[in-house]
């Protein structure tokens, strides 16, 4: 039973973040009809952009080393704690937590000087051309990546307040077996708290509901005199930020490298043709499912009966409910089909 709640609990984590990315690639898809092959980049740059911050934070500078005292000696320490003893190294500590705040901005100016600059261009073209051109940029921004910080991971610590595992067992009187890291459950959380967020803004919010009017009959919209292109330019920045900021919360559960968002990207897909494609609560409720599915496709009870299940696992999920419903599970009649 511990067992089966700790696959759970993994399950939801990595459904976590295909969740997210899905949903970023729905938002694109759903309001410009592009298909975004580049949004698995944007993930990748987002966790590379907590890797810059904690590089910033950790240039170092030589001091003395007062525990040396027969001769003059000194050592590298980061600049901050040199300069500021008391914060210094609590900033440090703090890198992926504080790259959120800088990632926003940075995310934001990203989409959306992606979209002016190259996306527009490929509106009315047919969804190959749109698939060649954003996988050729995720290519560019991979190479880039490799170039600059190289080929091997590069590991990123989370804060070490919450560096240890809860005992959800004995909170939830379980017993004391069920120990889970801290900060998977914070993504699962933040997870939760982003998808939230992103649907409560489509729902209640003026802008969100000219959006879904938008997503629904674009021409229409656009006869009543709202610029609806430049609010799904908006948007188009909210899905590069979603993805960003999960690639930047990522980082302390999978070490980033420069090949991570073409691997979330592949499997982000496949979610979202299962969820339906365009339909964002099919993309959030296929992310988590199949992320379920995978971790307990994972255990090794499963894989001594069926070795290699959690490989293909996702695939075979895909298959199943495409040959019962081409739709997906929440998708729309007509999407796709033009």
């Amino acid at each position: 039973m511990d067992a089966l709640i700790l696959q759970l609990l993994n399950g939801l984590d990595k459904g976590g973040a295909y969740a997210l990315i899905a949903l970023g690639l729905t938002l694109v898809f759903g309001t410009l009809g592009v298909v975004n092959f580049a949004h698995g980049a944007i993930f990748m740059l987002g966790a590379f952009c907590a890797v810059t911050v904690r590089k910033v934070l950790t240039l170092s500078t030589k001091v003395r080393d007062e525990s040396v005292t027969l001769f003059e000696a000194y050592k590298e320490v980061p600049i901050l704690e040199a300069k500021f003893p008391v914060i210094g190294g609590v900033i440090v500590d703090y890198s992926v937590p504080l790259s959120i705040i800088i990632a926003i901005p940075i995310m934001l100016f990203l989409g959306l000087v992606m979209e002016r600059g190259l996306i527009r261009h490929f509106y009315k073209r047919p969804h190959a051309d749109q698939i060649l051109v954003t996988f050729g940029l995720a290519i560019i921004c991979q190479e880039v990546v490799r170039h600059y910080f190289g080929a091997n991971p590069i590991p990123q610590a989370a804060p070490a307040i919450v560096a240890g595992s809860a005992n959800i067992g004995a909170f939830f009187g379980l017993g004391d077996n069920i120990v889970y890291p801290w900060w998977r459950l914070i993504y699962l959380l933040f997870s939760a708290l982003v998808i939230g967020a992103v649907f409560a803004f489509l729902q209640f919010t003026t802008f969100g509901m000219v959006v879904r009017a938008g997503m629904q009959d674009r021409e229409m919209v656009g006869l009543l005199g709202i610029d609806i292109q430049r609010r799904f330019t908006i948007v188009f920045g909210m899905a590069t930020v979603v993805a960003g900021l999960a690639g930047v919360m990522y980082t302390p559960i999978l070490p980033p490298d420069y090949h991570m968002g073409m691997d979330f990207l592949v499997l982000s897909f496949v979610v979202v043709v299962v969820g339906g494609m365009g339909s964002l609560g099919g993309a959030v409720l296929a992310g988590f499912l199949l992320g379920i599915l995978q971790s307990f496709a994972s255990m090794n009870e499963i894989k001594s009966i069926v070795p290699g299940i959690d490989q293909i696992i996702i695939y075979l999920v895909a298959v199943i409910v495409l040959l019962v419903r081409p739709r997906g599970l929440m998708g729309r009649k007509g999407v796709m089909e033009d």
